[in-house]
């Protein structure tokens, strides 16, 4: 070694400022660790205020315990916290923050403004830092609680400053932060000023219903069923979504462990088996899922930011979850369904059948069809006769012979329904099961893909516009997209905030939900420009819309519906899957009946 050395202690201002970097990362991550204070505090009332998406300020004021002069100038020295005082405590927290840190970081990288005052006292503290130098130490008059102003984030450290992303996606970030703590504790009122418009106030002493009623809406509402399930350390309660609601990507995901949101790997294998056999590979439910446990159980003192935690036991939670979402997907009604076990029992499975029943009305039974009942076509070249079952011959023109080239039997009847769902027809070659979902899936994708072509896309005025409140993450999606959208024939504008008015759907997605097209075109729309192609963004985006207005599992349909829907998926192009690839019909040849029964 040389007679010089090289290893040097950092100056204190260095040290907060790579602190600040695993900290806060952009104006979204000041927002969460003042409002966890804020809650830390015991404040029923938080006041969140935005400008220029977090750049220019992000102000947070609640109505906590405050704190005095002393602890109000410790409260930013790195290290410094009320919430533990010796190793130990680390095994048992309680509080949502407990390293000391944040306040320390954010006033290294901002212009840092804090007022405080205690319950009681007639005088508070104001404390001024500028870029982690305290410049001023004052007493001041000001209410009880703590208000603290971040302004400039980033203005002393270009490097961090260029990596902040536009306006919009930082407010966007912003907003998506706010929705996590309302919801995170749903007994805190808690209210957001964006540019200085209100955007959201949520009263508090409410439950997490009333709090998910308020952030998405009565309608989204109806979607959820309830979750409550104990074990002996762990209980489980909150909300997860029907799978005809389930989504294209993981935003709507929410694990709150002791009131602190919180990831783990175990969340998302726990919920593919709560959803298994319920929901393809590809699509993700929406849950709100609060789990309280000994904290002794629970290590969140694995990343400086907590976005991960681990379990002294990992087994037991991964059961309570999958055990607790599995009742609320059986439950009939939208009331709860609550199992206390001090073991968890391996259980038989009960099918889901009330949650994926078509039913068809009207439908008589078999023998009284006139052999066969229908043909494939009304004009075309081979129908049937009702009295012989012979195919005849009639005059057809060249459109309809066309059409009867591609239809995949030259005529069909319907024999009945199996497991409340799929559809068997006779055809003059076997038997088909028929998907009537992925069915009807095929036949809108086409229509609507034609007239997207053609540029003659017939939209329908809905009665009442109907005004759309979205996720930060799914709104900014929209704006992006909202020519697009406009070129599909939805009538669309903004409402300001995350809302949009949407006063006209296209035609052939009249009946389904304005809220769900949105999400669901948008996310293929945005994945589809990753990859790029001016076409491809056609393709996904009317898939998915074309699956959520198709006719869904608990709908009725009768006879007549289902011909028709047999007449028209005969008419496609690609009868045999839907646009997603999975089938819509599964034949059976009368060859392979009599192999099997030994006629050959």
């Amino acid at each position: 070694m040389g007679s010089h050395s090289h290893i040097r202690i950092l100056p204190v201002h260095v040290a907060n400022k790579i602190a600040a970097g695993e900290v806060v990362d952009r104006p979204a991550s000041v927002l969460k660790e003042l409002v966890e204070n804020s809650i830390d505090s015991g404040a029923s009332q938080i006041h969140v205020e935005i400008s220029t998406g977090g750049r220019k300020l992000v102000a947070v004021s609640d109505n906590g315990s405050g704190m005095n002069r002393d602890d109000a100038i410790l409260s930013i020295e790195r290290h410094a916290t009320s919430k533990i005082s010796d190793v130990d405590d680390i095994e048992k927290i309680h509080t949502l923050g407990f390293r000391g840190e944040a306040l320390a970081a954010i006033a290294s990288v901002s212009r840092f403004h804090m007022k405080t005052c205690c319950a009681g006292e007639t005088t508070g503290t104001e404390i001024i830092v500028t870029g982690g130098k305290l410049a001023d130490v004052r007493d001041i008059g000001c209410p009880p609680g703590t208000s603290i102003e971040v302004r400039d984030i980033f203005f002393n450290v270009p490097a961090r400053r260029k990596f902040l992303r536009g306006e919009q996606t930082e407010l966007s970030n912003i907003r998506a932060g706010f929705i996590v703590q309302a919801l995170s504790h749903p007994m805190v009122g808690i209210s957001l000023k964006v540019d200085g418009r209100e955007t959201y106030r949520l009263a508090p002493g409410a439950d997490l219903e009333n709090r998910l009623r308020n952030l998405f809406g009565s309608e989204f509402q109806k979607s959820l069923r309830k979750v409550e399930y104990h074990s002996a350390e762990t209980t489980v309660r909150g909300y997860v979504t029907l799978p005809a609601a389930s989504r294209a990507d993981r935003n709507e995901q929410y694990f709150f462990i002791n009131g602190r949101v919180a990831g783990a790997p175990l969340f998302s294998y726990a919920l593919r088996e709560g959803y298994r056999t319920l929901l393809p590979a590809d699509r993700h439910p929406s849950v709100f899922l609060l789990l309280e446990m000994d904290p002794g159980l629970v290590d969140v003192n694995v990343h400086p930011t907590k976005k991960e935690v681990r379990f002294r036991h990992p087994d037991d939670v991964r059961d309570v979850i999958i055990t607790g979402v599995r009742e609320a997907l059986k439950s009939e009604t939208t009331g709860v369904t609550a199992g206390t076990a001090s073991k968890y029992e391996k259980k038989q499975e009960t099918p889901a059948v009330a949650d994926i029943q078509l039913k068809i009305d009207n439908l008589p039974p078999t023998r009284t069809f006139r052999y066969p009942r229908m043909p494939v076509m009304g004009n075309a070249e081979k129908t049937v006769s009702a009295q012989t079952g012979k195919v005849a011959s009639s005059g057809q023109n060249t459109e309809e012979k066309k059409i009867l080239a591609n239809a995949p039997w030259s005529w069909c009847r319907v024999l009945g329904q199996i497991g409340s769902l799929y559809v068997v027809l006779e055809t003059e070659d076997g038997f088909v099961v028929m998907d009537p979902h992925a069915a009807h899936e095929r036949v809108l994708f086409e229509r609507f893909m034609s007239d997207v072509l053609k540029g003659k896309v017939q939209t329908q005025s809905l009665l009442l516009p109907e005004t759309v409140e979205l996720m930060p993450d799914d709104a900014l999606r929209v704006r992006k997209n909202l020519d697009l959208f406009k070129k599909m024939g939805f009538g669309i504008s903004e409402f300001g905030g995350d809302s949009f008015v949407v006063d006209a759907l296209p035609s052939y997605f009249s009946y389904a939900s304005a809220r769900i097209l949105l999400i669901e075109i948008a996310h293929s729309l945005e994945q589809s420009g990753k990859r790029g192609g001016n076409e491809k963004w056609r393709e996904e985006s009317i898939a998915q819309a074309a699956c959520k207005s198709a006719v869904k599992m608990r709908d009725k349909l009768n006879l007549e519906e289902i011909e028709k829907l047999v007449v028209d998926l005969a008419q496609t192009e690609m009868p045999y899957t839907c646009p997603h690839g999975r089938p819509t019909l599964i034949f059976t040849s009368f060859r392979d009946l009599n192999r099997k029964f030994g006629r050959e």
